[in-house]
C-alpha cells in the first residue's frame, strides 16, 4: 500500500486543533482581565472628578497589574495582543492615567511607562480631554477659575498633537475620529471659558461701579 500526499493531513489538523485550543484558553482568560482594567480605570477617573487622587492611584494600580497578567497571558499570541477588546483596556487605562496626572499637574506618563501600546494610548489621551472638560467645567459651576486655563491650555496642546498624527485608521485604531471629538471638545470648553470669564469680568465692573456711588 502505496503512502497518500494527505497521509500526514490528520496529525497537521491535530496540532492545528491544539494551537486553537490554547488560543482560546488565553482568550477565555483575558476577556473578563480586560472587563477588569475598563472597570478599575473608570471608577479612577469617577475618584479623579471626587478630588479624590489617591483612591484613583490605587484603582489604577489595580488595572495595571491585570494588564501584566494580560500581556503574559497573550504573550506568544500577537493576533490577540493587537485584539480590539486589549486595547480598549489599554486605551481606558491611559485615559485613566493621563487625566490623573494633568489634573494633578504632573508630567504625562508616556506609552512605555504604562506599557500600552501607541494607538491605544494616544486613542485614551484623546478621550482624556472629554473628561478633562467635564472637570473644568465642575470648577466653573464651584466658581473656582484657578485651573481654567491650565486646563485648557492642556487640551489644546494634545488636540495639537493628535492632529499631526496622519497615519491610517489601521495603524491608529480610529483615532481620526477620536481627533475629530477632541476638536469639538475643546471649541466648545474654550466657548464655555471664554463666556464665564468675560461674564465675572462684568460682575465684577459692576460691583465696583456699585462701590463708587454715594
Amino acid at each position: 500500500m502505496s503512502n497518500r500526499p494527505t497521509d500526514n493531513l490528520e496529525t497537521i489538523a491535530e496540532q492545528i486543533r491544539l494551537d486553537f485550543s490554547a488560543k482560546d484558553a488565553a482568550r477565555e482568560k483575558v476577556l473578563p482581565l480586560c472587563r477588569e482594567v475598563i472597570r478599575y480605570s473608570s471608577t479612577a477617573i469617577r475618584a479623579v472628578h471626587r478630588q479624590e487622587f489617591a483612591q484613583a492611584g490605587e484603582q489604577l494600580g489595580s488595572a495595571r497589574k491585570l494588564l501584566s497578567e494580560i500581556a503574559q497571558a497573550v504573550n506568544t499570541y500577537s493576533d490577540l495582543s493587537n485584539s480590539g477588546f486589549v486595547r480598549d483596556a489599554q486605551k481606558e487605562f491611559a485615559e485613566g492615567s493621563t487625566v490623573l496626572a494633568l489634573v494633578t499637574g504632573k508630567p504625562l506618563p508616556t506609552p512605555g511607562t504604562l506599557e500600552v501600546d501607541a494607538a491605544a494610548y494616544l486613542n485614551g489621551l484623546g478621550e482624556a480631554v472629554g473628561e478633562l472638560r467635564r472637570y473644568l467645567l465642575d470648577g466653573i459651576r464651584g466658581g473656582d477659575l484657578s485651573r481654567a486655563e491650565e486646563l485648557l491650555t492642556a487640551m489644546d496642546d494634545i488636540y495639537s498633537v493628535l492632529v499631526t498624527i496622519d497615519f491610517p485608521d489601521a495603524i491608529t485604531a480610529g483615532l481620526r475620529r477620536t481627533t475629530d471629538m477632541v476638536r469639538g471638545v475643546l471649541e466648545k470648553t474654550r466657548s464655555d471659558l471664554t463666556l464665564t470669564v468675560r461674564q465675572k469680568e462684568l460682575e465684577d465692573r459692576l460691583r465696583g461701579f456699585e462701590g463708587k456711588l454715594p
